[in-house]
């Protein structure tokens, strides 16, 4: 069984910076993929940014270059820093374990609401 727990939402000003952190325990596999995920009002839950436990990454259009992801495998502890917030990045950020084969594990998420 694997748990996630998000931490470092909260209310920041437009441009300005936050950075998310997800806490895992558990059962983590080496290729375990892990990403954050947000859900806005209205709008459907999108990816936004991933990581392999080899430090492979990919991003959402809409955050390249303003948000970045990392791992630290020995303290099973994943980060998103976020940059240059909008007001379009208001959203609950969910931490994302996939294991494959359909394999999903989620926190509960952190919001995370920019002011503009």
């Amino acid at each position: 069984q694997v748990q996630l727990v998000e931490s470092g939402g909260g209310l920041v000003q437009s441009g300005g910076s936050l950075r998310l952190s997800c806490a895992a325990s558990g059962n983590i596999n080496s290729f375990d993929v892990i990403g954050w995920y947000r859900s806005a009002p209205g709008k459907e839950r999108e990816l936004v940014a991933v990581i392999t436990s080899y430090g492979s990454t990919d991003y959402a259009d809409s955050v390249k270059g303003r948000f970045t992801i990392s791992r630290d495998n020995a303290k099973k502890m994943v980060y998103l820093q976020m940059n240059s917030l909008k007001s379009e990045d208001t959203a609950v950020y969910y931490c994302n374990l996939y294991r494959g084969a359909g394999i999903n594990y989620w926190g509960k998420g952190t919001l995370v609401t920019v002011s503009s």
